[in-house]
């Protein structure tokens, strides 16, 4: 064992040590014998000392209302040529799924990135905390002076966890895969043309599940009071036109709009004792 932990062979298989050593004319035992021990010692696997990323802090965010956080991504729309992009910037607003900014670009950087949140911020209003991933634009010093002189908390996604960001991600997987969405736009024209005209639909327009059936718009300028009337009075005739129908007087479930929107719901005190039990 301290020939197989020597500085030597620490890096090394048994098969190589074994035949380094046998052409150096020393035999100390089988290969299977050195397996054995250093499955006695728990050593068959990787026996220097391993550099490990530090663990991580789960991002836990919650909004009770709309302006309160908002997240935002880059992705990449296909040019007119083969390995041509731009670069759609979108922030959202996770309580009403509004999509607060959007703007088209022909390349990324931290001072575009910058330019975009500041005018998101003059044209909505400045949230508790933004919240992106770890790509270079928004990690990068121009973003994070901007909010750090606007008192804005900032959030980060954990390296390679997509889950961290789920509004945007979410977002844009479900616009991609719309019949109206575009292979490739023609120029940088184009396809800020189309990401206009998409959006002002997808917030004015599409009645999202994630907040009872209501457009994001109606959601994030407080106006789904009227909506919730008109629905209470049409089900108020159906209740009484049909009283056997119902067993229960009462707005659905899935027209209800949310408590709150999360990214990685808190654990509450009773589930994690829960959990630390188990």
């Amino acid at each position: 064992m301290e020939t197989l932990n020597s500085e030597r062979f620490i890096d090394q298989a048994p098969e190589q040590i074994y035949a380094t050593l046998l052409s150096e004319g020393t035999y100390l035992g089988s290969v299977s014998t050195m397996y054995r021990l250093l499955r006695r010692e728990k050593q068959v696997a990787e026996r220097r000392r391993q550099a490990r990323h530090p663990t991580r802090k789960v991002p836990e965010l919650v909004a009770y209302q709309p302006g309160e956080v908002f997240t935002w991504d880059i992705t990449k729309l296909a040019g007119p040529a083969k390995g041509a992009y731009f670069d759609a910037h979108v922030m959202i607003d996770i309580y009403s799924r509004y999509i607060v900014g959007c703007q088209v670009h022909a390349r990324e950087s931290g001072e575009l990135a910058r330019e975009f949140i500041a005018q998101v911020f003059a044209t909505d209003q400045i949230p508790k905390v933004v919240h992106a991933d770890r790509g270079t634009s928004m990690t990068s010093k121009p973003v994070a002076a901007l909010l750090a002189d606007l008192d804005v908390l900032k959030s980060h996604s954990r390296p390679k966890v997509s889950n961290d960001n789920p509004y945007s991600e979410a977002w844009f997987t479900t616009w991609k895969y719309l019949p109206v969405f575009a292979e490739r736009f023609g120029s940088l024209a184009d396809a800020r043309d189309f990401m206009d005209r998409f959006v002002k639909a997808y917030n004015g327009h599409h009645r999202h599940s994630g907040i009872g059936f209501h457009t994001p718009a109606d959601v994030h300028f407080g106006m789904t009071g009227h909506v919730e009337d008109q629905r209470l009075v049409a089900l108020q005739q159906a209740w009484d036109a049909h009283p056997e129908r119902f067993g229960q007087r009462r707005m659905p479930k899935k027209l209800q709009m949310p408590e709150a929107a999360w990214i990685n719901e808190p654990v509450t005190q009773e589930e994690g004792e829960e959990i630390l039990a188990a």
